[in-house]
């Protein structure tokens, strides 16, 4: 992260959208990839993992088989992917060689019929998990910035968090110091409530049960049926959120819980339940982590329009460059 960050120069302008998304390649990179690819052919990976992205759009969604030009070079990336892919894992089992990370532990995963996974499922599983842990942090990252920096109020009280988190744990800020940052945490659940990554879920019925409705009317779902959870629609339901087009991280803080008021299951951007998304915690810390970083060692300010959102995308991902300058400070505490 701070070597990342140190490329940046005294004070500048720069792209948020495109920083970001490269940090996070980096973040997802360290712990899923190993060092044959980091070390020696991110930026060609980072490039192919672009052009997939690019090609989550709703008509590819539809059409996922139609030759256009973005579904082309999304096919030719993956294609490529799994070649760098499957090269690493032939030259870890040749050499015997072992790293410590996602990749090598899916290579030594077995099924529970103790047949090892081929390559082609490693393949698939590990790009699956890149794209996981990569593509909605890095979403969610971009708009927790540019409503922040658009929110006097929150900004300030996330930079005043930070300087007491550096009071108590100086230059040691580790998983401990994150876990109490309870503003930016906010702030950043507010962002995924704004514009969630996954605009709907769905589910199967395993058994016939009812669901009722705030007026009290009740429905049957039958057993087998599939399930569709509008998560962008219930994220704005104006009976559990106050003001709900209103950015305000508070509606999550002590005295208004405004999700767990509503009921169970009122914030459903990580899903819920046994299926509930189990990257979950790892995507507020990578999320934490960078803006953490960023309040404490820059004076940020967004100076293009505020982001709308690409409408193509499957995801609620914000459209065009998110300009911001910057001028670097060492943040005191108290």
């Amino acid at each position: 992260m701070q070597a990342y960050f140190s490329s940046w120069g005294q004070e500048g302008i720069v792209d948020l959208k495109h920083e970001l998304e490269q940090v996070l390649m980096f973040i997802s990179s360290r712990f899923l990839l190993g060092y044959e690819v980091r070390e020696m052919m991110l930026e060609e990976v980072s490039s192919l993992f672009h052009e997939l992205e690019n090609g989550l759009n709703f008509f590819s969604f539809l059409f996922p088989y139609i030759p256009t030009p973005t579904n082309r070079r999304r096919d030719k990336a993956h294609i490529r992917l799994k070649e760098i892919f499957t090269t690493t894992i032939r030259s870890r089992r040749s050499s015997g060689r072992v790293q410590e990370d996602a990749l090598q532990r899916l290579m030594n995963s077995k099924y529970k019929d103790g047949r090892s996974a081929s390559e082609a499922e490693i393949c698939g599983m590990i790009i699956a998990l890149i794209f996981a842990g990569k593509h909605p942090s890095s979403s969610t990252s971009i708009w927790t910035g540019a409503f922040m920096l658009s929110n006097t109020k929150f900004l300030i009280a996330a930079v005043e968090e930070q300087k007491h988190i550096i009071s108590k744990y100086k230059n040691q800020i580790g998983y401990d110091a994150f876990s109490e940052m309870d503003t930016l945490h906010r702030c950043i659940k507010e962002a995924l409530r704004m514009h969630t990554p996954a605009q709907m879920l769905a589910r199967k019925a395993h058994k016939k049960f009812k669901v009722q409705t705030k007026e009290g009317k009740e429905y049957d779902i039958p057993e087998g049926h599939n399930i569709v959870i509008p998560t962008a629609l219930n994220n704005k339901l104006a009976h559990v959120y106050n003001d709900p087009h209103a950015y305000d991280p508070d509606r999550f803080g002590p005295g208004r819980e405004e999700d767990k008021v509503g009921g169970k299951y009122s914030f459903t951007t990580f899903g819920g339940g046994r299926h509930v998304c189990s990257g979950m915690a790892l995507a507020y810390l990578q999320i934490k982590v960078i803006w953490s970083h960023l309040l404490r060692n820059f004076e940020l300010k967004l100076i293009s329009p505020f982001p709308k959102v690409d409408v193509s995308k499957v995801g609620q991902e914000p459209k065009g460059k998110v300009m911001i300058s910057y001028n670097r400070r060492q943040l005191q505490c108290y």
